[in-house]
């Protein structure tokens, strides 16, 4: 018989966006769009919605990476706003675009260990 599989381990293997079951298979089809299901042990994923919860999340995480050093920044050196623009603009872009599918998967994990879709209704 078969374990269960761990939550920590189904958040990891999904936060590094492969199958939360067996951590072998991709979640994403494409960027953000999740696979039907495991293309190696055949768990059904596609069907999970994470709807807003995965951007609150990356919007948390890189909110509190590039905030801190923008604000240390401006008052130790208080340089012009395109420096600013120059710096964390694409910097923000950037840590978002790498996240947001690791997040998503991470959730997408959460979720499946937990068995819910993101559709049901109280």
């Amino acid at each position: 018989m078969q374990q269960p599989v761990a939550l920590l381990s189904a958040v990891k293997r999904g936060l590094s966006c492969r199958c939360p079951k067996c951590g072998r298979g991709r979640i994403f089809e494409r960027y953000l769009k999740p696979a039907a299901s495991c293309s190696v042990c055949g768990v059904t994923t596609g069907q999970i919605r994470t709807d807003d919860i995965a951007p609150y999340f990356t919007i948390m995480v890189v909110g509190h990476v590039v905030v801190p050093p923008l604000l240390l920044l401006e008052k130790m050196y208080a340089p012009p706003s395109w420096v600013h623009l120059a710096i964390w603009l694409p910097l923000a872009i950037l840590a978002t675009m790498v996240s947001l599918p690791r997040i998503k998967g991470a959730v997408m994990g959460w979720m499946w260990w937990l068995g819910i879709r993101g559709d049901e209704q109280h």
